[in-house]
């Protein structure tokens, strides 16, 4: 039986309460904090004060722990909007937003289907909202916007993780880099990323994300309309 239909053990009040949502909070806190290195049933047992064995009546490995920990944060990404567009975008910039609050997500989503029961909530929220669209444009449509936002949430999160190695944000970056490539450019070899380098524009993560997002449902938005 998967976590997700499993009973849970019946309350016991003493030496310390437990659940798996106190189990949950427990890991999430932990790998906010320190990243999915930092979460395993031993440790989350002690963040609990408990002990190691008190978890497994609630959750047999951590691949289920990691499960319920994605489930969670999925409820905090509720698409809303009136029409599939705005629907789209809302769970594009939710699950961006809450990949920037729990940065271990980016290193969970993207695989197979999450079943938990806020991740079929979305789901539910985004399918709904395009009802009046076939189902053999509706499921390339949304499995488009699915991986371009994993995509560009990792590169973001990468981008954050490089920063805090390196000592460098991204500045400070492309001035340590800048000469090496005025030298490479000034050989000829590469006009087109001369150019782009030097004439296009430089947005902002946001502007970015959102940018890439809008040209995607514009192409979406044209095969609908063929």
């Amino acid at each position: 039986m998967l976590v997700w239909e499993r009973p849970e053990p019946p309350d016991r009040p003493v030496p310390a309460p437990l659940s798996r949502e106190r189990i949950v909070r427990a890991a999430i806190r932990l790998a906010d904090e320190d990243g999915l290195d930092a979460v395993s049933l031993r440790k989350v047992a002690a963040e609990l004060d408990v002990g190691p064995m008190r978890l497994y009546g609630y959750i047999a490995t951590k691949e289920e722990l990691l499960d319920l920990m994605v489930d969670a944060v999925h409820a905090e990404i509720r698409p809303t909007g009136d029409g599939w567009r705005e629907v789209l975008r809302s769970l594009a910039d939710a699950t961006r937003q809450a990949a920037r609050r729990h940065e271990w997500l980016a290193d969970l989503i993207g695989g197979r289907p999450q079943l938990g029961p806020h991740t079929l909530a979305a789901g539910e929220a985004v399918l709904a909202a395009m009802g009046g669209v076939d189902l053999d444009t509706v499921v390339p449509a949304v499995a488009a916007v699915n991986a371009y936002v994993v995509g560009a949430v990792r590169r973001e999160i990468t981008e954050r993780r490089a920063e805090r190695a390196s000592g460098m944000d991204q500045a400070q970056w492309q001035a340590a880099y800048g000469p090496y490539l005025e030298r490479t450019f000034a050989t000829g070899r590469f006009p087109a990323l001369a150019r782009m380098v030097h004439d296009g524009p430089h947005l902002d993560a946001d502007e970015n994300f959102r940018t890439g997002l809008e040209f995607l449902l514009d192409g979406i938005e044209a095969r609908i309309a063929r």
